[in-house]
């Protein structure tokens, strides 16, 4: 197993499984497919993994195919000491060629940003299937990891009828750092911070380079961190959330893209309301939400109680911040204006930012958590909507567990919790639950055992001894989110 550089921040199981793959295997041709959304330290992985086992590391840029031909034999030329540099006419003879060659590297071949190459050579995949399955007849040994930033382009690598599909040994996902490891990444030990801070940046490991380190160092800096280094024009991160957009390979109106963005930012959560919000029909966004899935930047989460509903959240954190406080107020930012549109923002960044973030965060937080906490194993967690006919009211229940289902068994739901950020707890939001409890018990749920969970951003107001009664009632803080925060 090859060592993980000690530069390289967390990754153990995503270097494990790389370093695995790495070595080629005698008379075998073995493909990788990597991918991740960008700034997620996908290439500092790669290069390292190529250095490390003596590989062949080739990143692609946006260029025709005749310079990105070029490109691709010095970089072979490179790994492989030849008389004359290699020259390639097409893909069809840069790929035989390789193929030719691996099996003279110690580790893998490297191909990143490999939709650069795609997009102007269709044909490519077409032309590696072919190589791949003449090398399996001819016991070729060859290590060829593929990797991209375009989600929708990488995912559909090994999709459906694609011309790769079934030849993979390995499609690894690099994920952005969950927010625990965000906080150690940052080096940040107070939970309150580090949720703030979160809510902003999330866990993309590049964000900390481009504000050079600048961490803020308490709670009273936090203010002044976002005006100096997100809303300052001249910090990367400022431009960051429209770079994003604007690289997805299948967004052509990027206008539309941000308003649908803006839209679900903003509190619109169902295809309808979306629609409305940029005055278009429901039916004419579709694709352009089945896109901002493939890219990771929407994420569609099924209502928990009503089937076949389901809410649209904005997966990026600084693209939600962007919305939510920046666009509105680009030009004032521009000129240097940000210290005032902070202070005027203050209010939507808590209720539309970091509400919906903590409460994402809760859901998270009962994934990770032990099995014991609530019984059993979770096998399901999510959000939705419990309908109060005799109340004429709806409750939401932010955070729901539900226990493995048992053919033939009512559906049993471990635990229904209310999170909120900047809002005491107290007995109220107990009720609700207890209301919530019921009538889903009435309906056929299993709730005999289910717990009444508290997540807090600000305080409980309550005695759980005196207010739980017969109920389990669970309280869970911040320092309960980040337990592991100060250790590590």
């Amino acid at each position: 197993m090859l060592s993980k550089p000690s530069r390289i921040f967390d990754r153990h199981v995503e270097w494990r499984q790389l370093a695995t793959f790495a070595p080629p295997a005698p008379g075998q041709p073995r493909l990788g497919v990597v991918s991740g959304r960008r700034r997620q330290g996908k290439t500092y992985l790669l290069e390292a993994l190529a250095r490390e086992s003596g590989g062949c590391y080739f990143g692609a840029t946006q260029a025709t195919e005749a310079e990105s031909l070029r490109l691709f034999a010095d970089a072979l030329g490179r790994c492989v000491p030849a008389p004359l540099p290699p020259r390639f006419l097409g893909w069809d003879e840069a790929v035989r060629y390789l193929f030719a060659i691996a099996d003279s590297l110690p580790g893998p071949v490297v191909i990143d940003e490999f939709p650069y190459l795609s997009k102007v050579s269709p044909a490519l995949p077409s032309i590696l299937q072919r190589e791949i399955d003449r090398a399996v007849s001819a016991d070729t040994t060859i290590s060829l990891i593929l990797c991209g930033s375009a989600m929708s382009v990488m995912g559909g690598l090994l999709a459906g009828s694609a011309p790769l599909r079934g030849r993979a040994s390995l499609e690894l996902v690099i994920r952005p750092f969950d927010y625990r490891l965000a906080a150690r990444y940052w080096k940040v030990a107070d939970p309150k911070l580090a949720v703030q801070l979160h809510a902003i940046v999330g866990g993309t490991p590049a964000y900390r380079r481009f504000v050079s380190d600048d961490v803020p160092e308490s709670g009273a800096d936090f203010d002044e961190w976002v005006v100096r280094t997100v809303l300052n024009p001249g910090n990367p991160l400022f431009r960051e959330a429209r770079y994003l957009l604007e690289e997805e390979a299948d967004v052509r109106d990027t206008a539309l893209y941000h308003s649908v963005l803006a839209a679900v930012a903003h509190g619109n959560q169902t295809r309808g309301s979306i629609a409305a919000y940029i005055g278009r029909r429901a039916a004419d966004i579709g694709h352009h939400l089945n896109v901002l899935e493939d890219c990771g930047l929407l994420r569609r989460e099924p209502d928990v109680f009503r089937s076949g509903r389901s809410r649209y959240r904005v997966a990026d954190s600084l693209i939600n911040f962007y919305q939510v406080v920046m666009r509105p107020h680009w030009g004032l930012l521009e000129s240097g204006r940000a210290r005032p549109v902070w202070q005027a923002a203050a209010a939507r960044f808590s209720a539309q930012v970091l509400g919906p973030h903590f409460e994402q965060m809760c859901r998270e937080f009962v994934l990770a958590a032990p099995a014991d906490l609530f019984g059993a194993l979770p096998s399901e967690v999510g959000s939705g909507v419990v309908a109060d006919p005799a109340r004429r009211s709806q409750i939401e229940i932010d955070v729901v567990v539900f226990a493995p289902a048992a053919p033939g068994e009512p559906r049993r739901i471990l635990s229904l919790g209310e999170a909120k950020w900047g809002e005491v707890l107290d007995a109220r939001h107990l009720d609700r639950l207890r209301r919530a409890r019921d009538l889903l018990a009435g309906r056929g749920y299993d709730t005999r055992d289910t717990v009444l969970a508290y997540y807090g951003g600000a305080e409980f107001d309550l005695d759980l001894s005196l207010l739980g009664g017969r109920d389990q009632v669970l309280a869970v803080g911040l320092d309960d989110l980040y337990a592991e925060v100060g250790g590590g």
